[in-house]
């Protein structure tokens, strides 16, 4: 082997690396941006708002109405709330585990960094909200017509979660070095 080519496969293994760190700091950049943005909304929300009063925020498309959450996702479960939150630190979990170890596409770390911020805003209700850790409730304050009550980490989950869809939809891979081949 020459030394142009060693020196050549070091240069494209650094910048790899280099990539893939800078893929990772957008993404848990951008999970601490929707964390924060959850909380201080929730933090605004319940300093402001009257519980269960709606006010009007854009006409009678969207209103602001504080509810406390015990369930999931349209209220669903709130008898199993400790599960809940289990399952959530394990997604939690689980999605920063890919992104350390799989993801080098952007496009990929900004769906599984609105996945992660959004899920962390919603574990940190339930570990640290009355009633008590485990089972908190999620402050949630905008509401659509026909739609339950949500909250910013609600609409960063789902974001995230439709990008996820998308990606997979359209073959994009997680390493953005990697081609998909199609099949024959």
């Amino acid at each position: 082997m020459s030394g142009n080519t060693m020196k050549g496969s070091a240069g494209t293994a650094r910048a790899a690396g280099a990539s893939a760190r800078s893929t990772l700091i957008v993404a848990f950049v951008i999970a601490a941006i929707v964390f924060v943005l959850d909380q201080l909304s929730k933090l605004w929300a319940e300093n402001t708002l009257e519980h269960n009063v709606a006010q009007p925020l854009v006409g009678d498309i969207l209103k602001l109405r504080l509810i406390y959450n015990s369930g999931a996702a349209f209220g669903l479960g709130s008898s199993i709330t400790p599960i809940i939150t289990g399952v959530q630190i394990g997604i939690a979990l689980a999605v920063i585990v890919v992104l350390v170890r799989s993801v080098r596409s952007r496009a990929w770390a900004i769906s599984f960094s609105l996945l992660l911020g959004g899920a962390l805003g919603n574990i940190v209700d339930r570990l640290f909200r009355d009633p008590g850790p485990l089972t908190g409730h999620v402050v949630d304050f905008l509401e659509l017509p026909h739609w339950p009550i949500f909250n910013v980490a609600d609409i960063a989950v789902t974001s995230g979660a439709v990008l996820l869809v998308l990606l997979t939809l359209v073959n994009v891979p997680l390493d953005a070095g990697e081609k998909i081949e199609a099949s024959e």
